[in-house]
């Protein structure tokens, strides 16, 4: 009974973000709506595939966990207009490589710095979407004179294991499956799952069309993504230990934004990251789920532009 459990929920994050992965031959694009062609960079010895567009003042754009540059194909080029947009797939995500290393926080954080010198970005605006609003704070936290801004979409709350609302991401990550049986299913699972899963962080099913459907399924196909999802979960205690008890210290001004049905961090999780925070402005967007910036990008667009244009 465990390992049915377990293999059926160990499907789950390959799906969630609605991200890339790497092992059939790369895409001469991203398959955003624009079908935009990607650049790659070498960061220590890794392959790292990133989006760049616009002049102006640098934002970074993060996407969460297991996701890819995918999710934000309705900002690019809105935000490039004014400010030169870079919108990375995190080292062990999406287009970028996945190698067996450890995933901690802190290695995140050093990727990033790196990723960013590689760039020539000495300072940035970070807008990061659940864990890769995690890696921002975390920035912001470590290197301050890093950071202008920061935007926080449904971001990470200071302890997140018991912030997590989802019964089923829930058990997912309290009983794993072992890595091998994981990716088997992972392999096996086919479009129907893929679209169950999908419909647990987007609030509105009439979103997830067939092609939706399609385009996660075949990223997923890539395959390498699982192991670095696995460290990943084996040092969120780094995060509640290191980083979520400083949160309330974050210097930068923030604008958090937050999906009114949000079913992995429930809206009241964001309303006790917004008492924490010194300096932030607070949104709460109506009829979306976990990745508002992709549900609904036509409220969320002019709020990220109304504060990027603030002194």
């Amino acid at each position: 009974m465990f390992l049915a459990r377990g293999f059926y929920f160990s499907l789950m994050w390959a799906f969630t973000s609605l991200g890339c992965a790497s092992s059939v031959p790369h895409p001469s694009s991203v398959e955003l709506i624009q079908r935009v062609p990607f650049q790659t960079i070498q960061i220590n010895h890794h392959r790292i595939a990133y989006l760049e567009a616009g002049q102006g003042k640098p934002v970074i754009l993060i996407h969460g966990f297991g996701g890819s540059m995918w999710q934000w194909e309705y900002q690019y080029l809105p935000l490039a207009q004014s400010h030169r947009v870079i919108i990375p797939d995190l080292i062990g995500s999406g287009l970028s490589d996945k190698p067996e290393t450890s995933y901690s926080p802190e290695q995140l954080v050093q990727f990033f710095l790196d990723f960013m010198d590689s760039l020539e970005i000495t300072r940035a605006t970070l807008i990061g979407n659940s864990m890769g609003a995690g890696l921002a704070m975390a920035l912001a936290l470590d290197y301050p004179d890093r950071v202008d801004q920061l935007i926080l979409i449904s971001g990470f709350p200071p302890q997140i294991e018991p912030s997590v609302a989802s019964p089923q991401y829930r058990r997912f990550l309290y009983h794993r499956p072992p890595l091998w049986l994981a990716t088997l299913g992972n392999h096996l699972a086919g479009r129907r799952t893929t679209e169950r899963f999908l419909k647990e962080i987007v609030y509105k099913p009439e979103l997830i069309s067939d092609t939706v459907i399609e385009r996660s399924f075949q990223n997923r196909q890539r395959g390498g993504l699982l192991s670095p999802l696995y460290s990943l979960l084996d040092h969120i205690d780094i995060w509640d230990n290191h980083y979520g008890y400083r949160l309330g210290t974050i210097p930068h001004p923030t604008l958090l934004l937050w999906g009114d049905h949000d079913r992995i961090f429930p809206l009241e999780v964001g309303k006790q990251l917004h008492r924490l925070l010194p300096h932030a402005e607070w949104h709460i967007i109506a009829e979306s789920g976990h990745l508002p910036q992709w549900e609904r990008p036509q409220e969320v667009n002019p709020l990220i532009l109304s504060f990027l244009g603030k002194p």
